[in-house]
């Protein structure tokens, strides 16, 4: 049984309109560049795929992608939109599907959906098992926005829009933390709604990584390749089998 939250038909019916500033092209075109730079002329497995956001547009660019997703209706509506893309529907940390793939990944910070270290443990050992001698796993993860709290505060905003607002809240003590979303509708009204993650650090990724034979290739602060520094609020990383 996974810790993750369990999206729900009506969830996931709004989901793209609800995260529409995720789908604008300022967005989501230089992650679908990077993956398909790094896919090549290989296959592709996305682990908790949603809706497609990112596996539609990678195959337009010609790349096979597969995928793994815990919600049924979010599998639903990414097959509304596009209903040849396989979906085996699971938990990222156990599901396997067949073949051997050059690239496995998985965005938007969704490994932290999984709410214990043993099953992003166990995640990062499934995506090795997936990848073909020298394939790539990427997480694309924020990095936990602790050092902004001052003394007293509670929360940590994490995206603030016309239509959406977001803060963060954390449990230092066991990396667990819940994502509050207000989004305003076009009817004027709010509405809101949570989600439940366990946050990671970048170097308890690459033990995570260690533990699975994987070894980290690059890092980078976001889908633009800019640096990674101590002042990086995410990351995208890269590790690699060996091969």
């Amino acid at each position: 049984m996974s810790s993750s939250d369990h999206w729900s038909a009506e969830t996931a019916a709004a989901y793209d309109e609800s995260s529409a500033f995720m789908f604008e092209p300022e967005v989501l075109d230089p992650a679908v560049d990077f993956l398909a730079d790094l896919a090549g002329d290989g296959l592709a497995l996305e682990l908790a795929i949603g809706t497609g956001r990112v596996a539609i547009p990678l195959v337009d660019r010609g790349v096979p992608v597969t995928g793994i997703e815990l919600s049924q209706p979010m599998a639903d509506e990414l097959h509304r939109k596009r209903a040849d893309l396989p979906v085996v529907v699971g938990d990222m940390a156990t599901t396997r599907v067949e073949g051997a793939f050059d690239l496995v990944y998985v965005v938007w910070n969704s490994i932290g959906n999984l709410r214990t270290q043993a099953e992003q443990v166990a995640t990062f050992r499934n995506a090795a098992a997936h990848l073909v001698p020298g394939g790539r796993f990427v997480v694309e993860l924020w990095v936990p926005g602790i050092r902004r709290f001052p003394p007293g505060q509670a929360a940590v905003p994490f995206h603030v829009g016309h239509r959406h607002v977001g803060f963060d809240t954390y449990d230092m003590s066991t990396q667990q933390g819940t994502s509050h979303h207000y989004r305003r509708h076009d009817d004027g009204t709010v509405t809101y709604g949570e989600s439940n993650f366990r946050y990671i650090w970048p170097a308890e990724c690459d033990l995570m990584a260690q533990l699975a034979g994987m070894s980290l290739e690059r890092r980078v602060a976001d889908w633009h390749g800019a640096p990674f520094t101590n002042d990086s609020e995410s990351h995208v990383s890269v590790w690699r089998t060996a091969g």
